[in-house]
């Protein structure tokens, strides 16, 4: 303990603490000797992390109890990584870096929920960079995580859709060996018509705006 202790740049008495409020597993235990590992020297630092950012203990302890049942990236994942999305590995206190304040254990289990975000040891790992980068970007622009990730299981549910269409599409003309490598135009559909939609909607706004009710 006074080994993890000093490692950690705390007091032997603030960790008995930590313990004691259950924010770090107990240690594996041979006879009356305590043994910590990495992993403990992980969990502490990343608590002295989220403290420094203004977390408190509380939530701290309920952003560990969210993470510690979170879904492990080996089922997040299944067979294989993604065939063209590139996973993204976080510490925890990166991961609150990113989303300022944002991260809350509600938020945080509605990211595993939905399948974004799993868990490897101590690191978390964001299944996709380029949905990292949007959605940290949208909170930037000072849109709630919790809505942005409201809105993620919408066009989930929307591109999973579209993705059984596409599928359907060609298996129906018997191209199962094309499916893979025609998957881009079908990327190419959904964008272009998403760009479309888009001109569509910013007409409408516009002609509110000459027009108001």
């Amino acid at each position: 303990m006074e080994e993890l202790a000093r490692l950690a740049g705390i007091t032997v008495r603030t960790l008995r603490f930590y313990r004691e409020r259950k924010l770090i597993p107990p240690p594996r235990r041979e006879g009356r000797i305590a043994w910590y590992d990495d992993h403990h020297l992980a969990r502490l630092r990343t608590i002295s992390a989220l403290l420094e950012r203004g977390h408190t203990l509380n939530g701290i302890a309920e952003l560990a109890d969210a993470f510690d049942h979170g879904r492990d990236v080996g089922d997040l994942l299944g067979l294989g990584e993604p065939t063209e999305e590139i996973p993204v590995r976080l510490t925890p206190e990166e991961l609150a870096a990113r989303f300022e304040g944002e991260v809350t254990p509600e938020n945080l289990a509605a990211a595993m929920d939905l399948g974004y975000l799993g868990t490897d040891g101590d690191e978390i790992v964001h299944i996709s960079h380029r949905l990292l980068e949007v959605s940290s970007a949208l909170v930037r622009e000072g849109i709630p995580l919790g809505e942005v990730l409201r809105a993620g299981a919408r066009v989930r549910e929307h591109a999973d859709a579209l993705a059984e269409l596409f599928a359907d599409l060609i298996l129906r003309h018997g191209r199962e060996q094309d499916l893979q490598r025609l998957r881009p135009l079908a990327r190419s559909v959904v964008e272009a018509e998403l760009s479309l939609a888009m001109d569509r909607r910013s007409r409408k706004d516009a002609g509110r705006d000459r027009h108001p009710s």
